[in-house]
């Protein structure tokens, strides 16, 4: 247990996929897992541990920003000794190039937060995702015939922006898209010798002005959650 978690040790799997959103974890866990159980809800955010196709894994939302994703995932990593964390979640887009519902593969992750600074003293401002997590879901991703883009994102501290200068992140630093927590995950994944990757649903489009409907969110979180999902049946 620790002062976020309740579970016990073996309730958590070496393998874990993280949704930003306690709902999201448990619809995962209802409609992918077999034989899943409850395993945490502190403060609300929701565990629960199953099997994907025979293959035990843990679903556990990390919540909305780094400083949550830094507590959830360090305590995942050091406390619960887990191996890989694949993060899934939602973005918006920097360039006309991706579309509403495409699937981004994160490679890297810019921020100009203090999160790795703070925590040990890390001045680096790009993080990379675990390259042989990457290989592996690329290879679900080919597996299920499903298109994935390549690209680093932004990882932002700041949802709502007085003056946004995403133009300037995409032109300078060559951040495609823009989310709140793999800088946070990537990182914490250093420190700890293990493994972390993310996975994003673009949601709307901050050039085009574009947003998914609902029903049009959910159909591509779907795509999401399966080769996420799938990939952990790639590695031990």
């Amino acid at each position: 247990m620790t002062p976020h978690i309740s579970s016990k040790k073996e309730e958590i799997a070496k393998d874990v996929i993280m949704p930003g959103d306690p709902k999201r974890a448990e619809y995962i866990a209802k409609n992918y897992l077999e034989d899943y159980k409850l395993v945490n809800e502190v403060r609300g955010m929701l565990a629960f541990t199953g099997k994907y196709k025979g293959k035990k894994v843990t679903v556990m939302a990390s919540g909305m920003g780094m400083p949550s994703m830094g507590i959830y995932s360090y305590e995942l990593f050091k406390e619960y000794d887990v191996k890989n964390i694949i993060r899934i979640g939602t973005c918006g887009a920097y360039t006309k190039d991706l579309a509403l519902k495409d699937t981004i593969l994160v490679n890297g992750a810019y921020s100009e937060s203090s999160y790795a600074k703070t925590q040990n003293g890390c001045e680096d401002k790009l993080l990379l995702a675990s390259s042989p997590l990457n290989f592996y879901i690329k290879e679900a991703a080919e597996d299920l015939n499903k298109h994935l883009s390549i690209a680093n994102i932004h990882s932002s501290d700041v949802f709502y922006k007085e003056n946004d200068n995403f133009k300037e992140l995409y032109r300078n630093e060559g951040c495609m898209a823009v989310e709140m927590e793999s800088f946070a995950l990537f990182h914490n994944a250093n420190v700890l010798g293990k493994r972390a990757a993310c996975l994003l649903t673009v949601t709307d489009n901050l050039v085009t002005g574009e947003r998914l409907s609902s029903e049009d969110r959910q159909q591509g979180v779907n795509e999401m959650i399966e080769i996420a999902l799938e990939s952990i049946l790639h590695y031990d």
